[in-house]
């Protein structure tokens, strides 16, 4: 069944009102609709577990080489080489793989030190305050030290490095990503820190990256260009930043909203990890991802044809009762751990899951040391404004 047996139903990534809370309607579309069509944007969406994990795996159909953002695909602009969310293999798996070596399990675990004190440096000062903002006062601060630390960015020059970062993924209220009409961000921002790792090495990613040798597409053994170079480093800031600082402004949210569970991961942290699982299941912080149809298919006996738009409903696919349960709209900190797709699955599964998950961690029990109880300031919460990610610009909590 798509919209046109459905005409009620009704999808739209730039509705805010939608956006604010788009699970009732997730679910509709996941029962009713599980391959909609939406005329006015003029792009499909899958929304059941099956459906979603299958297309995120079939990249031969569901391309990511023309972005991985309706309005992206729609723009059809030039994607430079090195956007590894933007590239289909065998290229994406060339430059995944000189990625992938800067965050092994080993140097993911030896940031835990690091990034406890970044956490006790942003936290400790609003002891006895009475308040603490999930997203201004530790969510964009511990993520932004953690990844300038790991590329090498001077803390002086982070929290403009992050703010760059965000703005690229922001959008007016009910509006598009700035780069659909503008084109591509260049890292041309991080072009003197390239410049002085080049005289001035060191132990970071971006002196790795310097100095990595590879076999390209061509066969041809080789170091990245500056170009590449600029690009790698600033996907890596902007994902390093946005997935964390919205995962930890929904841990505000949603335990405020259970404080039952919030109080036994209190009493017992040993809970923190299943609790952070079920954040990334139950609020994803990428509601949906694109792709481009390379071929026709056919789901639910509706034909999805060549050159169609297929948007992936991650925020759907998370609470399919075929995959969680009949309670899958319930958040539940002891549900027993079951793939979710908030880290896509596949050729394009994150990266910096490891690190994301890490944060998540550290960060909460951080803040539940100092904080085991809090309110949301209901009045002074703020979405944000985009089409890409979906969580809190701010969001200020009463603590006692």
């Amino acid at each position: 069944m798509t919209t046109s047996a459905a005409s009620d139903i009704r999808y739209d990534p730039y509705d805010v009102e939608i956006n604010a809370d788009p699970y009732p309607m997730f679910k509709r579309i996941r029962e009713q609709a599980p391959l909609y069509y939406n005329e006015t944007h003029d792009f499909y969406a899958l929304s059941r577990f099956s459906d979603v994990n299958q297309g995120l795996v079939d990249y031969q159909t569901f391309s990511s080489a023309r972005g991985a953002i309706l309005e992206l695909i729609k723009a059809n602009i030039a994607i430079p080489p090195g956007v590894l969310l933007f590239e289909d293999p065998p290229i994406h798996d060339i430059h995944r793989k000189l990625l992938a070596r800067m965050f092994t399990p080993r140097k993911i675990q030896a940031l835990e030190p690091k990034i406890r004190q970044f956490c006790a440096e942003a936290l400790d000062p609003h002891v006895g305050s009475g308040r603490l903002d999930f997203v201004a006062d530790i969510g964009a601060q511990m993520p932004m030290r953690t990844i300038g630390m790991l590329l090498g960015i001077p803390e002086e020059d982070q929290e403009a490095i992050r703010d760059f970062a965000n703005e690229q993924m922001r959008t007016e209220e009910g509006g598009r990503m700035k780069a659909a009409s503008d084109g591509m961000v260049s890292g041309d921002i991080f072009g003197a820190y390239i410049d002085w790792r080049a005289e001035h090495p060191s132990d970071d990613i971006m002196t790795e990256l310097l100095e990595v040798e590879f076999e390209d597409e061509t066969g041809t053994v080789r170091r990245l260009t500056r170009d590449e170079l600029l690009t790698y480093v600033n996907v890596v800031s902007g994902a390093g930043n946005e997935t964390t600082t919205r995962l930890i402004g929904w841990a505000g949210k949603v335990l405020a909203e259970h404080p039952d569970q919030r109080r036994q991961l209190a009493e017992d942290p040993t809970l923190i990890p299943k609790a952070i699982e079920e954040l990334l299941r139950f609020e994803p912080p990428a509601p949906h991802v694109a792709r481009y149809v390379t071929r026709d298919v056919e789901f639910h006996g509706t034909n999805v044809p060549e050159g169609s738009v297929m948007m992936f409903l991650i925020g759907a696919a998370n609470r399919d009762h075929r995959q969680f349960g009949p309670d899958s709209d319930v958040f539940d900190i002891h549900r027993e751990p079951r793939q979710h797709l908030t880290f896509s699955v596949g050729t394009h599964f994150c990266l910096g899951s490891a690190l994301a998950r890490l944060e998540g961690r550290v960060a909460l029990e951080e803040i539940l040391k100092r904080f085991p109880e809090w309110e949301v300031d209901a009045a002074n919460a703020a979405l944000s404004p985009t089409s890409t990610v979906r969580g809190w610009d701010t969001l200020p909590t009463i603590v006692p």
